[in-house]
């Protein structure tokens, strides 16, 4: 197998597009709360490295059910990576984040490690199964900014309402993210909270949660013209993860992630 190919492989397999986000997003957050360029990076990388250790132990995990329902977009499923590589490429991935995470601090380090990378595992192993399958979301996605802020030179925990904007986005994200695959998922015995209220219900729950999380974010330091505009964008990406097919639900809820962190960019 060449090299190439394995590279391109492990890029697939580690959810390109929800690593990608989160990692954004913990850049922009570690801008917004004050941090140097060299200590960003470093907060970066280290959820950078937590998440590509969560997307390939999902797509190992999963190998066996996504082989099952014919999975051609799973480089697993269709043989272009082996099992064994993908372990090693994981094993090297928690190494990197649990040093990176210490790197900014054992407070820090705890929250990211024990809040956000072993729930994500977590999720994989087990809640993605269960009826509190968002527990996991909610969680990771509060412990983010928690850890942003715990790493700062100063070490402080961000504002309540900071952690339940965290909190929503995870959940509305977790919902949005199960919408395509809920036919397969049941097929193959995997039925979370998604699947037990049917797509037709999370396709409307889904952005109400995240638009909830967008009035808390605009609004939790009060009243700024700034987080007004963001929340009528935010409308707008919830009505298109109402009607959007395929991923585009997903990344409507990328985008009013993105939209609540330049909330807490813009002072709102």
């Amino acid at each position: 197998m060449s090299t190439g190919r394995v590279i391109r492989g492990l890029a697939l397999a580690c959810h390109p597009g929800p690593t990608l986000a989160v990692t954004t997003l913990t850049g922009l957050l570690a801008a917004s709360a004050g941090h140097s360029l060299l200590r960003g990076a470093l907060v970066t990388l280290a959820v950078l490295a937590g998440q590509l250790s969560i997307g390939w132990s999902n797509d190992i995990i999963d190998a066996s059910r996504d082989r099952a329902t014919g999975r051609t977009d799973k480089p697993l499923a269709r043989g272009d990576l082996s099992e064994g590589g993908v372990w090693t490429a994981t094993g090297v991935a928690v190494a990197a984040c649990v040093a990176l995470s210490v790197a900014c601090g054992l407070t820090a380090a705890a929250v990211h490690l024990l809040l956000g990378v072993a729930w994500g595992w977590a999720y994989n192993l087990w809640f993605k199964r269960t009826v509190v399958s968002p527990l996991p979301y909610a969680l990771a996605f509060a412990a983010l900014p928690a850890f942003v802020t715990l790493a700062l030179p100063t070490p402080r925990w961000p504002p309540g309402w900071v952690l339940l904007t965290g909190a929503l986005l995870g959940t509305g994200a977790h919902l949005l993210n199960a919408l395509p695959d809920l036919a397969d998922d049941e097929a193959t015995g995997v039925r979370g909270l998604p699947h037990l209220l049917g797509g037709s219900a999370v396709r409307v729950l889904a952005p109400v949660v995240l638009l909830v999380g967008s009035v808390v974010a605009a609004f939790g330091e009060g009243l700024h013209p700034w987080p007004i505009g963001l929340l009528a964008t935010c409308v707008i990406l919830a009505t298109v993860a109402v009607s959007g097919k395929g991923r585009v639900p997903f990344y409507a809820a990328v985008g009013i992630a993105l939209a609540n962190v330049l909330s807490l960019l813009t002072g709102g």
